[in-house]
């Protein structure tokens, strides 16, 4: 078998593992190196290179140093001084979209979506609508917004590697800018005036959206006396609550077992713990949970999270017992196991209670999307603030004027940030996405070898008699769309790797200019509108929203054909 027939088969067997959702993408970049090795087509020296490639020293740098940006409450104070709260639904939608999009052009897109979302929900409900009207605008916004920076996403660090291998020069910061606003400016307008509006709008009381259902347990007082199923099942439907599952020493009892002092009993409810217990005549061993000066914030756990993987407990034991979960979201629902059981998951709703100052400080640290609290912000540190956004607007300086590369400018960055603490080593080390780091590390050979083999010359080849003769503009769209297909199935970072040198060899037998050929690539590589894995954020917003899977292509379809048709017509001018 041929170089190329084996890097090509080798290709296919990744994809298929990358759209099953089975295995780890990180996993599956290192199969695909180890398959590389072993048959040859990445020599044994070159299998580290891709760790010491640029783009995956960017990346790792442009997250520590979004990440002091997140903390530091700047783009939070902005975000909401922006907004009125008087304004029109469709004005305040369109003042809080752009402040999602310019935030995710320069930090992680999760933490624009932490930044915004709270905000975006706020605006939803003052205007009497339920949070599925802005939270998908909103995750579609951050989308746009990465196409219009080098370090908007680690796939146009990967596309500017590419270029740099292939023309001998990198990409600006600002390069795709021009192509991105205009696709960004595009895509708000679309949302803001229609988008919105074809999002599915299904029944549902107000009191679904002001007080949505929750699981928590209630551990019945030594002091009750014994209670039959039937009787405890009437005083909770009475108090509107329904019970899910009863427990003694930690086991499940049968659904016929009465109720004795001592056993915890998971509940589903519109009501806060204590008040369904008030409502039931149930005495709880732990007593109220109504203390002076706390309040209860709804989140979304995100990608990320220091909490993922841990027990509910993590949250008290993290915030030095400031806070506690006092309820679970659906999955506790569909578990139907005990909460202390439950290992937190991304995508996860908690109930956190806490006093204001300490829920809006552990949000923020814990990555957490909130979703139904009202509270004031923060103060912060002013001086820290100025020190942390003159640290990052020198980084884009140095990274734009080309005095240094965009790697040593934003690892100085995140460098002087450790030095002076403003952020510290905890923060720092978890403000990584360690599974996309070694994601980059091993697909950058992997990409490699399916250029050096031959394979993507011979699909370019393929491609270019597909596309031979079609006007300039039809085979910018082609090849956009190609990538936006792919990226379907695949992340973003492994799609750049594969469409950047097959992008470039079809431009060259086409006669297109190869900076156009790699920019419509970078746009179709972040055009993720049509489903909910196609990004995280998506993802993320999904179950606030109450989004179904076929929800986002009814807005997302439109949207795609909108950035397709920008992006050909913009770049056939290159």
């Amino acid at each position: 078998m041929s170089s190329a027939a084996l890097s090509g088969l080798i290709l296919v067997l990744i994809l298929i593992l990358f759209a099953s959702e089975r295995v780890r993408h990180d996993l599956v970049a290192l199969i695909a190196l180890f398959a590389c090795l072993i048959t040859g087509l990445v020599p044994v020296e070159q299998a580290f290179d891709g760790f010491a490639d640029p783009a995956v020293v960017t990346v790792g740098a442009v997250l520590v140093v979004g990440r002091a940006i997140e903390l530091s409450g700047a783009a939070a104070l902005v975000t909401r001084g922006l907004i009125s709260n008087h304004a029109p639904f469709p004005i305040q939608l369109g003042a809080v979209l752009p402040v999602g999009a310019v935030l995710s052009a320069f930090m992680n897109n999760i933490a624009a979506l932490v930044i915004t979302m709270p905000i975006a929900a706020e605006i939803g409900r003052r205007s009497g609508r339920r949070p599925a009207a802005t939270l998908m605008p909103l995750a579609f916004a951050t989308i746009l917004g990465r196409m219009t920076t080098l370090s908007g996403t680690p796939a146009n660090l990967i596309l500017s590697s590419v270029r740099e291998q292939r023309l001998g020069e990198p990409f600006g910061f600002f390069t795709m800018a021009p192509v991105g606003i205009a696709v960004a400016v595009v895509g708000l307008l679309y949302m803001v005036l229609v988008g919105w509006r074809l999002i599915p709008r299904r029944k549902a009381s107000a009191q679904e959206s002001i007080r949505p259902w929750r699981v928590f347990e209630l551990d019945v007082s030594a002091a009750r006396k014994p209670l039959s199923r039937e009787a405890l099942s009437g005083l909770l439907r009475n108090s509107g609550a329904r019970l899910l599952a009863q427990f003694r020493h930690g086991e499940r009892l049968a659904g016929d077992a009465a109720v004795a002092p001592g056993d915890r009993l998971l509940v589903l409810s519109r009501s806060a713990r204590a008040t369904m217990a008030g409502n039931s005549g149930l005495t709880l061993a732990e007593g109220s949970d109504s203390v002076p000066g706390e309040e209860t914030a709804r989140v979304v756990v995100a990608h990320g999270s220091f909490l993922i993987g841990h027990g509910h407990d993590m949250v008290r034991a993290e915030s030095d017992g400031a806070l506690r979960v006092a309820a679970a979201g659906p999955r506790a629902a569909r578990q139907r196991e005990p909460l202390a059981r439950l290992r937190i998951q991304a995508g996860d709703q908690l109930y956190i209670r806490g006093t204001a100052p300490a829920l809006a400080g552990f949000v923020a640290r814990a990555r957490l999307l909130e979703l139904d609290r009202h509270d004031p912000s923060l103060s912060h540190d002013p001086r820290r603030m100025t020190m942390i956004l003159a640290i990052f607007l020198g980084s884009v300086a140095l990274a734009v004027s080309g005095v240094v590369s965009t790697a040593i400018a934003f690892l100085a960055a995140a460098a002087l940030l450790a030095g002076s603490r403003l952020l510290s080593a905890e923060d720092i080390y978890r403000s990584i996405d360690w599974s996309i780091v070694v994601l980059l590390a091993a697909m950058i050979p992997v990409g490699q070898s399916f250029e050096t083999s031959g394979a993507a010359a011979v699909v370019a080849e393929a491609l270019g008699h597909v596309l031979a003769g079609a006007p300039p503009i039809a085979a910018l769209a082609a090849i956009c769309a190609l990538t936006l297909l792919l990226s379907i199935l695949l992340n973003n970072v492994a799609t750049a790797i594969i469409m950047g040198p097959l992008a470039l060899d079809t431009a060259a037998l086409i006669g297109l200019g190869p900076d156009a050929a790699l920019l419509a690539v970078l746009i179709g590589a972040s055009s993720d509108f049509l489903t909910p894995i196609g990004h995280q954020n998506n993802l993320l917003v999904m179950g606030p929203g109450g989004y179904r899977f076929t929800d986002y292509a009814r807005p997302g379809a439109l949207l795609s054909v909108l950035v397709l048709g920008t992006a050909a017509g913009f770049l056939v001018v290159l």
